[in-house]
């Protein structure tokens, strides 16, 4: 039943709004965004920053306990990627990674009028259904 999945929304940053949110998150340019998020008690986290968080935590504290380290640590060392996940951002909510549907769904509604101004490029709702989410690579398993 999808009421028993929970919800992340992501966004998507223009360049110059990726680069103030990841280095100056309070910065006044970014405040249309920043009033929506506060509204909902929700912070931006760039994801090459969790990404490179994630494999820095695998190293000091062992591989095992972290199953995607391979495939991590091949997408922070990709400029491709690099550049891809830089401009992208999930948004957390009362400091958590996923939440309600419900919450998603607002959160989804008040920031899709700023999708193709100078802030926000792309916003996607994710659900944990591991059906729609991918899988490590056989590479990387």
């Amino acid at each position: 039943m999808s009421e028993d999945w929970a919800y992340q929304v992501r966004v998507n940053l223009a360049d110059e709004a990726a680069k103030l949110a990841r280095k100056d998150p309070e910065n006044p340019g970014l405040q249309p965004l920043r009033d929506i998020l506060a509204k909902h008690n929700a912070r931006l986290r760039n994801q090459l920053d969790a990404f490179s968080d994630y494999v820095a935590a695998a190293e000091r504290e062992g591989q095992a306990d972290f199953p995607l380290y391979r495939w991590t640590k091949a997408v922070i060392e990709d400029p491709a990627k690099i550049e891809k996940h830089s401009k992208a951002f999930s948004i957390h909510v009362g400091g958590e990674e996923v939440y309600g549907k419900d919450v998603a769904d607002a959160l989804e509604a008040e920031i899709a009028p700023l999708v193709g101004g100078p802030l926000v490029t792309r916003l996607t709702k994710h659900d944990s259904n591991p059906a729609n989410n991918p899988q490590a690579p056989a590479q990387y398993r």
